[in-house]
């Protein structure tokens, strides 16, 4: 018996590409992690450590 005539329903497979980040948002990415560092950093010694690291 020929499988010709019957119809299959599949979903279709998405093409999703890989998303590039450009280098001017990497850059962007990168200060704001090193800003965001120095202002917890500063948070931890303002009002977390205990007064003999102060």
């Amino acid at each position: 018996m020929s499988d010709d005539n019957i119809i299959k329903f599949e979903r279709r497979k998405s093409k999703q590409e890989p998303r590039s980040v450009s280098q001017m948002q990497r850059k962007a990415l990168m200060w704001l992690a090193v800003i965001a560092e120095f202002v917890l950093v500063w948070a931890y010694y303002q009002f977390i450590a205990p007064p003999s690291l102060q």
